[in-house]
Protein backbone atom coordinates (compact mmCIF):
# COMPACT_ATOMS: atom_id res chain seq x y z
CA UNK A 1 0.00 0.00 0.00
CA UNK A 2 1.39 3.40 -0.99
CA UNK A 3 1.67 5.96 1.80
CA UNK A 4 2.89 9.49 2.30
CA UNK A 5 6.46 9.86 3.52
CA UNK A 6 6.77 9.16 7.26
CA UNK A 7 8.80 12.36 7.52
CA UNK A 8 5.72 14.45 6.68
CA UNK A 9 4.81 15.00 10.30
CA UNK A 10 1.25 16.22 10.92
CA UNK A 11 0.53 19.03 13.37
CA UNK A 12 -3.02 17.78 13.94
CA UNK A 13 -5.00 14.58 13.36
CA UNK A 14 -7.72 16.39 11.40
CA UNK A 15 -8.74 15.18 7.95
CA UNK A 16 -10.72 17.90 6.21
CA UNK A 17 -14.08 17.24 4.58
CA UNK A 18 -14.68 20.88 3.65
CA UNK A 19 -13.81 24.34 4.89
CA UNK A 20 -15.37 27.80 4.82
CA UNK A 21 -14.28 31.12 6.24
CA UNK A 22 -12.40 30.61 9.50
CA UNK A 23 -13.63 27.05 9.96
CA UNK A 24 -12.46 23.61 8.89
CA UNK A 25 -14.97 20.76 8.97
CA UNK A 26 -13.40 17.38 9.60
CA UNK A 27 -14.45 13.97 8.35
CA UNK A 28 -15.09 13.26 12.03
CA UNK A 29 -18.10 15.59 11.83
CA UNK A 30 -16.52 18.27 14.02
CA UNK A 31 -16.00 21.92 13.20
CA UNK A 32 -12.61 23.47 14.00
CA UNK A 33 -11.72 27.14 14.33
CA UNK A 34 -8.68 27.46 12.08
CA UNK A 35 -6.02 29.76 13.50
CA UNK A 36 -3.35 28.34 11.18
CA UNK A 37 -4.74 29.65 7.85
CA UNK A 38 -2.59 27.11 6.03
CA UNK A 39 0.49 28.77 7.59
CA UNK A 40 -0.76 32.24 6.73
CA UNK A 41 -1.98 31.38 3.22
CA UNK A 42 -5.80 31.50 3.30
CA UNK A 43 -5.89 35.24 3.88
CA UNK A 44 -9.49 35.65 2.72
CA UNK A 45 -10.60 32.57 4.62
CA UNK A 46 -11.33 29.15 3.21
CA UNK A 47 -13.22 29.11 -0.09
CA UNK A 48 -14.22 32.76 -0.20
CA UNK A 49 -17.09 32.88 -2.73
CA UNK A 50 -15.49 35.63 -4.83
CA UNK A 51 -12.19 33.75 -5.08
CA UNK A 52 -13.94 30.46 -5.83
CA UNK A 53 -16.00 32.02 -8.61
CA UNK A 54 -12.96 33.69 -10.17
CA UNK A 55 -11.09 30.39 -10.22
CA UNK A 56 -14.09 28.52 -11.66
CA UNK A 57 -14.46 31.03 -14.47
CA UNK A 58 -10.77 30.86 -15.29
CA UNK A 59 -10.64 27.05 -15.32
CA UNK A 60 -13.28 27.12 -18.04
CA UNK A 61 -11.23 29.36 -20.33
CA UNK A 62 -7.52 28.73 -19.69
CA UNK A 63 -5.80 26.63 -17.04
CA UNK A 64 -2.17 26.85 -18.10
CA UNK A 65 -0.61 29.45 -20.35
CA UNK A 66 3.14 29.35 -19.86
CA UNK A 67 4.01 32.99 -19.46
CA UNK A 68 7.30 33.13 -21.30
CA UNK A 69 5.43 31.60 -24.26
CA UNK A 70 2.09 33.43 -24.23
CA UNK A 71 0.50 36.18 -22.16
CA UNK A 72 -2.90 35.80 -20.52
CA UNK A 73 -5.38 38.29 -19.12
CA UNK A 74 -5.24 37.26 -15.43
CA UNK A 75 -1.47 37.80 -15.41
CA UNK A 76 -1.75 41.22 -17.03
CA UNK A 77 -4.57 42.25 -14.70
CA UNK A 78 -2.71 41.02 -11.62
CA UNK A 79 0.43 42.89 -12.63
CA UNK A 80 -1.57 46.09 -13.01
CA UNK A 81 -3.46 45.59 -9.74
CA UNK A 82 -0.32 44.93 -7.72
CA UNK A 83 0.97 48.28 -8.88
CA UNK A 84 -1.71 49.91 -6.72
CA UNK A 85 -0.47 48.29 -3.51
CA UNK A 86 3.26 47.74 -3.95
CA UNK A 87 5.70 50.16 -2.29
CA UNK A 88 6.68 53.14 -4.41
CA UNK A 89 9.36 52.43 -6.96
CA UNK A 90 8.80 48.68 -7.07
CA UNK A 91 7.24 48.64 -10.52
CA UNK A 92 8.54 45.41 -12.03
CA UNK A 93 7.42 41.87 -11.18
CA UNK A 94 8.60 38.31 -11.71
CA UNK A 95 6.25 35.46 -10.75
CA UNK A 96 6.99 31.93 -9.61
CA UNK A 97 5.17 29.27 -7.55
CA UNK A 98 6.56 28.98 -4.03
CA UNK A 99 8.15 31.18 -1.41
CA UNK A 100 11.47 29.38 -1.79
CA UNK A 101 11.48 30.11 -5.52
CA UNK A 102 10.79 33.79 -4.84
CA UNK A 103 13.68 33.98 -2.37
CA UNK A 104 16.04 32.30 -4.83
CA UNK A 105 14.87 34.68 -7.57
CA UNK A 106 15.66 37.64 -5.30
CA UNK A 107 19.06 36.12 -4.50
CA UNK A 108 19.85 35.61 -8.18
CA UNK A 109 18.78 39.15 -9.03
CA UNK A 110 20.85 40.65 -6.21
CA UNK A 111 24.02 38.80 -7.19
CA UNK A 112 23.65 39.52 -10.88
CA UNK A 113 22.71 43.17 -10.41
CA UNK A 114 25.57 43.96 -8.04
CA UNK A 115 28.23 41.51 -9.25
CA UNK A 116 28.83 40.59 -5.61
CA UNK A 117 28.69 37.09 -4.07
CA UNK A 118 27.77 37.74 -0.44
CA UNK A 119 24.39 37.70 1.28
CA UNK A 120 23.68 38.71 4.88
CA UNK A 121 20.70 37.08 6.60
CA UNK A 122 19.57 37.46 10.19
CA UNK A 123 19.43 34.95 13.00
CA UNK A 124 16.03 33.28 13.27
CA UNK A 125 14.98 33.99 9.69
CA UNK A 126 13.16 31.45 7.55
CA UNK A 127 13.43 31.73 3.76
CA UNK A 128 12.62 28.25 2.44
CA UNK A 129 13.74 24.66 2.01
CA UNK A 130 15.49 24.59 -1.37
CA UNK A 131 19.29 24.60 -1.18
CA UNK A 132 19.93 28.34 -1.44
CA UNK A 133 16.87 29.27 0.64
CA UNK A 134 17.72 26.67 3.27
CA UNK A 135 21.28 28.00 3.46
CA UNK A 136 19.78 31.40 4.21
CA UNK A 137 17.45 29.95 6.87
CA UNK A 138 18.53 30.03 10.52
CA UNK A 139 15.23 29.45 12.33
CA UNK A 140 16.13 25.80 12.94
CA UNK A 141 18.66 23.21 11.80
CA UNK A 142 15.85 20.89 10.67
CA UNK A 143 15.62 22.88 7.43
CA UNK A 144 19.26 22.45 6.39
CA UNK A 145 20.79 19.50 8.26
CA UNK A 146 21.89 16.43 6.38
CA UNK A 147 22.39 17.71 2.85
CA UNK A 148 25.61 19.68 2.98
CA UNK A 149 27.49 21.23 1.34
CA UNK A 150 25.15 24.19 1.32
CA UNK A 151 25.55 27.35 -0.78
CA UNK A 152 28.54 29.55 -0.07
CA UNK A 153 28.58 33.28 0.50
CA UNK A 154 25.90 33.49 3.22
CA UNK A 155 26.71 35.36 6.44
CA UNK A 156 24.50 35.52 9.52
CA UNK A 157 24.02 38.57 11.73
CA UNK A 158 21.88 38.94 14.86
CA UNK A 159 18.20 39.92 14.80
CA UNK A 160 17.06 42.09 17.75
CA UNK A 161 15.29 39.26 19.58
CA UNK A 162 15.06 40.98 22.95
CA UNK A 163 13.39 38.15 24.89
CA UNK A 164 15.98 35.56 23.89
CA UNK A 165 18.83 37.80 25.01
CA UNK A 166 17.08 38.92 28.17
CA UNK A 167 17.53 42.56 27.18
CA UNK A 168 15.37 45.55 26.37
CA UNK A 169 14.53 46.12 22.72
CA UNK A 170 16.94 49.07 22.69
CA UNK A 171 19.79 46.91 24.02
CA UNK A 172 19.02 44.12 21.57
CA UNK A 173 18.94 46.59 18.68
CA UNK A 174 22.25 48.14 19.72
CA UNK A 175 23.78 44.67 19.84
CA UNK A 176 22.38 43.58 16.47
CA UNK A 177 23.67 46.66 14.64
CA UNK A 178 27.04 46.59 16.39
CA UNK A 179 27.50 42.92 15.50
CA UNK A 180 26.59 43.62 11.88
CA UNK A 181 29.34 46.25 11.77
CA UNK A 182 31.72 43.80 13.45
CA UNK A 183 30.86 41.18 10.83
CA UNK A 184 31.90 43.71 8.18
CA UNK A 185 35.13 44.39 10.06
CA UNK A 186 36.10 40.77 10.65
CA UNK A 187 34.40 38.29 8.30
CA UNK A 188 33.37 39.91 5.04
CA UNK A 189 33.92 43.35 3.55
CA UNK A 190 30.68 45.21 2.86
CA UNK A 191 31.63 45.73 -0.79
CA UNK A 192 31.36 41.94 -1.19
CA UNK A 193 27.75 41.89 -0.01
CA UNK A 194 24.98 41.91 -2.61
CA UNK A 195 22.00 42.07 -0.26
CA UNK A 196 20.56 42.02 3.21
CA UNK A 197 17.62 39.57 3.30
CA UNK A 198 15.33 39.97 6.30
CA UNK A 199 11.78 39.29 7.48
CA UNK A 200 9.87 42.23 9.01
CA UNK A 201 8.58 39.72 11.58
CA UNK A 202 10.43 36.46 12.11
CA UNK A 203 8.02 33.70 11.09
CA UNK A 204 9.32 30.20 11.79
CA UNK A 205 11.84 31.89 14.07
CA UNK A 206 9.17 32.57 16.69
CA UNK A 207 6.96 35.50 15.58
CA UNK A 208 9.38 38.20 16.64
CA UNK A 209 8.72 41.68 15.16
CA UNK A 210 11.67 43.82 14.17
CA UNK A 211 11.71 47.53 14.98
CA UNK A 212 12.14 50.86 13.25
CA UNK A 213 15.67 51.63 14.44
CA UNK A 214 16.96 48.22 13.41
CA UNK A 215 15.52 48.37 9.91
CA UNK A 216 16.59 51.98 9.45
CA UNK A 217 20.07 50.87 10.48
CA UNK A 218 19.99 48.26 7.73
CA UNK A 219 18.79 50.82 5.19
CA UNK A 220 21.55 53.25 6.19
CA UNK A 221 24.26 50.60 5.82
CA UNK A 222 22.76 49.36 2.55
CA UNK A 223 22.86 52.88 1.09
CA UNK A 224 26.38 53.50 2.37
CA UNK A 225 27.83 50.31 0.88
CA UNK A 226 25.72 49.77 -2.26
CA UNK A 227 23.90 46.79 -0.75
CA UNK A 228 20.33 45.87 -1.73
CA UNK A 229 17.74 45.59 1.05
CA UNK A 230 15.41 42.65 0.44
CA UNK A 231 12.36 42.27 2.66
CA UNK A 232 10.98 38.74 2.76
CA UNK A 233 7.25 39.53 2.88
CA UNK A 234 6.13 35.99 2.14
CA UNK A 235 4.33 35.57 5.47
CA UNK A 236 3.92 39.23 6.47
CA UNK A 237 2.50 40.49 3.16
CA UNK A 238 -1.02 41.19 1.98
CA UNK A 239 -2.40 42.63 5.21
CA UNK A 240 -1.24 39.99 7.68
CA UNK A 241 0.43 42.49 10.05
CA UNK A 242 -2.24 45.21 9.86
CA UNK A 243 -0.53 47.05 7.01
CA UNK A 244 -0.41 45.82 3.45
CA UNK A 245 3.25 44.87 3.84
CA UNK A 246 5.06 44.31 7.11
CA UNK A 247 7.96 46.66 6.41
CA UNK A 248 5.50 49.57 6.15
CA UNK A 249 5.26 49.63 9.95
CA UNK A 250 8.86 50.82 10.06
CA UNK A 251 9.04 53.49 7.37
CA UNK A 252 11.92 51.82 5.54
CA UNK A 253 12.25 51.57 1.75
CA UNK A 254 13.04 48.14 0.28
CA UNK A 255 14.88 47.50 -2.96
CA UNK A 256 13.21 44.12 -3.45
CA UNK A 257 10.36 42.31 -1.75
CA UNK A 258 9.40 38.64 -2.00
CA UNK A 259 5.71 37.71 -1.98
CA UNK A 260 3.69 34.48 -1.78
CA UNK A 261 1.32 32.86 0.81
CA UNK A 262 -1.63 35.28 1.19
CA UNK A 263 -1.34 36.53 -2.39
CA UNK A 264 -3.77 34.02 -3.95
CA UNK A 265 -5.84 32.63 -1.04
CA UNK A 266 -4.33 29.15 -1.33
CA UNK A 267 -3.48 28.84 -5.01
CA UNK A 268 0.29 28.45 -5.63
CA UNK A 269 1.75 31.80 -6.62
CA UNK A 270 4.81 33.78 -5.57
CA UNK A 271 7.00 36.50 -6.92
CA UNK A 272 9.47 39.30 -6.43
CA UNK A 273 8.99 43.02 -6.96
CA UNK A 274 11.78 45.49 -7.69
CA UNK A 275 12.30 48.62 -9.72
CA UNK A 276 12.41 48.15 -13.47
CA UNK A 277 15.92 49.58 -13.49
CA UNK A 278 17.09 46.94 -11.01
CA UNK A 279 15.21 44.11 -12.72
CA UNK A 280 16.86 45.01 -16.05
CA UNK A 281 20.22 44.23 -14.45
CA UNK A 282 19.33 40.54 -14.24
CA UNK A 283 20.92 38.44 -16.95
CA UNK A 284 18.81 37.53 -19.99
CA UNK A 285 17.13 34.16 -19.51
CA UNK A 286 17.72 34.12 -15.75
CA UNK A 287 14.00 34.45 -14.95
CA UNK A 288 11.43 31.88 -16.00
CA UNK A 289 9.73 28.63 -15.03
CA UNK A 290 7.09 26.28 -16.35
CA UNK A 291 4.27 26.91 -13.89
CA UNK A 292 4.96 30.45 -12.72
CA UNK A 293 2.05 32.90 -13.04
CA UNK A 294 -0.44 30.09 -13.62
CA UNK A 295 -3.64 31.54 -15.08
CA UNK A 296 -5.95 30.15 -12.39
CA UNK A 297 -3.62 31.30 -9.60
CA UNK A 298 -3.45 34.77 -11.12
CA UNK A 299 -7.23 34.97 -11.37
CA UNK A 300 -7.50 33.91 -7.73
CA UNK A 301 -4.92 36.55 -6.78
CA UNK A 302 -6.89 39.31 -8.51
CA UNK A 303 -10.00 38.15 -6.66
CA UNK A 304 -8.03 38.08 -3.40
CA UNK A 305 -7.01 41.71 -3.89
CA UNK A 306 -10.67 42.54 -4.57
CA UNK A 307 -11.72 40.97 -1.28
CA UNK A 308 -8.91 42.56 0.74
CA UNK A 309 -9.92 45.99 -0.56
CA UNK A 310 -13.72 45.70 -0.52
CA UNK A 311 -13.93 44.03 2.90
CA UNK A 312 -11.32 46.26 4.54
CA UNK A 313 -9.21 43.29 5.59
CA UNK A 314 -6.01 45.22 6.27
CA UNK A 315 -7.79 47.38 8.82
CA UNK A 316 -9.57 44.31 10.18
CA UNK A 317 -6.21 42.58 10.66
CA UNK A 318 -4.94 45.59 12.62
CA UNK A 319 -8.02 45.78 14.86
CA UNK A 320 -8.48 42.06 15.41
CA UNK A 321 -4.72 41.69 15.86
CA UNK A 322 -4.71 44.16 18.74
CA UNK A 323 -7.59 42.26 20.33
CA UNK A 324 -5.85 38.92 19.89
CA UNK A 325 -2.51 40.13 21.26
CA UNK A 326 -4.12 41.88 24.21
CA UNK A 327 -6.34 38.90 25.03
CA UNK A 328 -3.44 36.46 24.76
CA UNK A 329 -1.38 38.59 27.12
CA UNK A 330 -4.21 38.84 29.64
CA UNK A 331 -4.59 35.06 29.69
CA UNK A 332 -0.88 34.22 29.83
CA UNK A 333 0.11 31.97 32.70
CA UNK A 334 3.49 31.47 34.35
CA UNK A 335 4.33 28.85 31.71
CA UNK A 336 4.40 31.55 29.04
CA UNK A 337 7.51 33.69 29.14
CA UNK A 338 6.58 36.07 26.34
CA UNK A 339 3.58 37.03 24.21
CA UNK A 340 4.40 39.09 21.13
CA UNK A 341 3.30 39.81 17.61
CA UNK A 342 2.15 42.27 14.99
CA UNK A 343 -1.34 42.24 13.49
CA UNK A 344 -2.64 38.71 13.05
CA UNK A 345 0.72 37.12 13.84
CA UNK A 346 0.79 36.33 17.56
CA UNK A 347 3.34 34.07 19.26
CA UNK A 348 3.25 32.66 22.79
CA UNK A 349 6.58 31.36 24.05
CA UNK A 350 6.50 28.54 26.61
CA UNK A 351 9.33 28.42 29.13
CA UNK A 352 10.10 26.64 32.38
CA UNK A 353 12.51 28.42 34.73
CA UNK A 354 13.61 30.56 31.80
CA UNK A 355 14.41 27.65 29.48
CA UNK A 356 12.43 26.75 26.34
CA UNK A 357 9.67 24.22 27.04
CA UNK A 358 8.85 22.43 23.81
CA UNK A 359 6.87 19.68 25.53
CA UNK A 360 4.43 22.09 27.12
CA UNK A 361 4.01 24.08 23.92
CA UNK A 362 3.28 20.88 22.00
CA UNK A 363 0.86 19.69 24.67
CA UNK A 364 -0.99 23.01 24.52
CA UNK A 365 -1.17 22.97 20.72
CA UNK A 366 -2.44 19.39 20.68
CA UNK A 367 -5.02 19.98 23.41
CA UNK A 368 -6.28 23.06 21.60
CA UNK A 369 -6.82 20.93 18.49
CA UNK A 370 -8.84 18.40 20.48
CA UNK A 371 -10.93 21.27 21.81
CA UNK A 372 -11.61 22.60 18.32
CA UNK A 373 -8.92 25.28 17.84
CA UNK A 374 -6.20 24.61 15.26
CA UNK A 375 -2.80 26.13 16.08
CA UNK A 376 0.84 25.55 15.12
CA UNK A 377 4.19 25.78 16.88
CA UNK A 378 7.41 27.43 15.73
CA UNK A 379 10.73 28.78 17.01
CA UNK A 380 14.19 27.25 17.14
CA UNK A 381 13.09 25.03 20.03
CA UNK A 382 9.50 24.64 18.74
CA UNK A 383 8.29 26.12 22.03
CA UNK A 384 6.27 28.99 20.55
CA UNK A 385 2.56 28.51 19.84
CA UNK A 386 1.48 30.77 17.00
CA UNK A 387 -1.94 32.15 16.17
CA UNK A 388 -2.51 33.06 12.50
CA UNK A 389 -6.22 33.41 11.75
CA UNK A 390 -7.48 34.46 8.32
CA UNK A 391 -7.81 38.21 7.80
CA UNK A 392 -11.61 37.88 7.79
CA UNK A 393 -11.65 36.79 11.46
CA UNK A 394 -14.32 38.46 13.58
CA UNK A 395 -14.23 39.78 17.13
CA UNK A 396 -16.48 36.90 18.18
CA UNK A 397 -14.12 34.35 16.66
CA UNK A 398 -11.19 35.97 18.47
CA UNK A 399 -13.16 35.66 21.72
CA UNK A 400 -14.04 32.05 20.96
CA UNK A 401 -10.41 31.18 20.28
CA UNK A 402 -9.21 32.92 23.44
CA UNK A 403 -11.87 31.10 25.42
CA UNK A 404 -10.58 27.74 24.21
CA UNK A 405 -7.02 28.90 24.83
CA UNK A 406 -7.89 29.76 28.44
CA UNK A 407 -9.22 26.23 28.94
CA UNK A 408 -6.03 24.82 27.44
CA UNK A 409 -3.77 26.85 29.74
CA UNK A 410 -5.81 25.75 32.77
CA UNK A 411 -5.24 22.10 31.89
CA UNK A 412 -1.64 22.06 30.57
CA UNK A 413 0.59 21.84 33.66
Amino acid sequence: MTRLSPRLLQATSVTVDHAEGCYVHGTDGRRYLDFTAGIGVTSTGHCHPHVVEAARRQIGSLIHGQYTTVMHRPLLELTERLGTVLPGGLDSLFFANSGSEAVEAALRLARQATGRPGIVVFHGGFHGRTVAAATMTTSGTRFSAGFSPLMGGVHVAPFPTAYRYGWSEEEATDFALQELDYLFATLVAPDEIAAFVVEPVLGEGGYVPGNTRFFRGLRQRADEHGILLVFDEIQTGFGRTGKFFGHQHFGVRPDVITIAKGLASGFPLSGIAASEELMERARPGSQGGTYGANAVSCAAAVATLDVIEKEGLVDNAATRGRELLSGARERATGDIGDVRGLGLMVGLEFTTEGSPDRDRATAAQQLASRKGLLLLTCGAHMNVVRMIPPLIVTAQQIDDALGIWSEVLAEVR
